[in-house]
């Protein structure tokens, strides 16, 4: 990959190259280029990981399945500073940095949850120290056995994501079928006050809300003394789900935050594979 960019932002073409950006950056970046409420941000590309270690090494000790030893030469890699300090100085307030495996977001696997997310991440050293950290979370155990199952431990492509933070009031995600009884005619909607990585990894138990293809509530679950979701919100977010659907033309599971204003945002969407 000689000459590949090492830093590109969501609005450059090329940042829409799985190859270069992996799963979720190319996600992120077409759909910025639909005009889509996606939070600003940068992918520090695979071609950085490549140049900040000595792959053909890397892949052997993968090969034979020294993890450590991987581990130990990922630790002591260096981003490319220069680059992501002058797109970091276009951002604005605290940042996610998110790991993008090129495998990742297919339609034939989902590596969510896979690897490393760091939220409200302040400065540039923390950024690059984080960086570091998701290069790292691919070569975890878990990480690991999921890539030998579905795909290949010759596989060390990786990106990683930088994007400004939405101040959540409350978050999630839809569903734009119900993927636990595969009815096309509903959607799914999981909410929960505050950042929805609190949703996606587990660790809240949020609202539940059927919605049908014009995003009224059909039936709903709701957790607290009150709904997370107003129906103008449950509208708002099937509408979207809509749109996505049709330009990506299949079923999408979708994170998602209202801001303190009621303002959408797309946090990410990826195609669902258990339909």
């Amino acid at each position: 990959m000689t000459d590949a960019p090492l830093v590109l932002p969501f609005d450059d073409l090329r940042c829409q190259q799985v190859e270069l950006t992996c799963g979720k950056g190319a996600s992120l970046a077409t759909m910025t280029s639909e005009d889509l409420p996606v939070p600003p941000g940068f992918v520090i590309t695979s071609a950085a990981f490549e140049a900040a270690v000595d792959t053909e090494a890397l892949r052997e000790s993968m090969r034979r399945k020294d993890v450590q030893t991987a581990r130990t030469m990922v630790a002591a890699a260096e981003p490319p500073k220069e680059l992501i300090e002058r797109h970091y100085g276009e951002l604005t307030g605290l940042v996610a940095v998110r790991s993008s495996a090129c495998a990742e977001d297919s339609e034939g696997a989902s590596y969510a949850g896979q690897q490393e997310t760091y939220l409200n991440t302040d400065g540039l050293a923390d950024v690059l120290t984080n960086v570091v950290g998701c290069w790292l979370s691919f070569f975890t155990d878990r990480a690991v056995f999921y890539r030998q199952e579905k795909g290949s431990l010759d596989d060390v492509a990786m990106a990683v994501v930088v994007q400004q933070m939405v101040d959540s009031n409350k978050s999630g995600v839809l569903f734009t079928v119900d993927p636990v009884h595969g009815r096309k005619d509903r959607m799914v909607v999981e909410a929960a006050p505050g950042l929805g990585e609190a949703v996606v990894s587990g660790e809240v138990t949020p609202d539940n809300y059927t919605l049908s293809r014009d995003g009224v509530v059909k039936r709903s679950k709701v957790v607290g003394a009150e709904r997370v979701l107003d129906d103008n919100e449950c509208a708002a977010l099937a509408s979207l789900g809509r749109r996505l659907a049709d330009l990506h033309g299949a079923p999408q599971d979708i994170e998602w935050a209202f801001d303190a204003d009621g303002q959408l945002f797309l946090l990410q969407s990826r195609p669902i594979t258990t339909i």
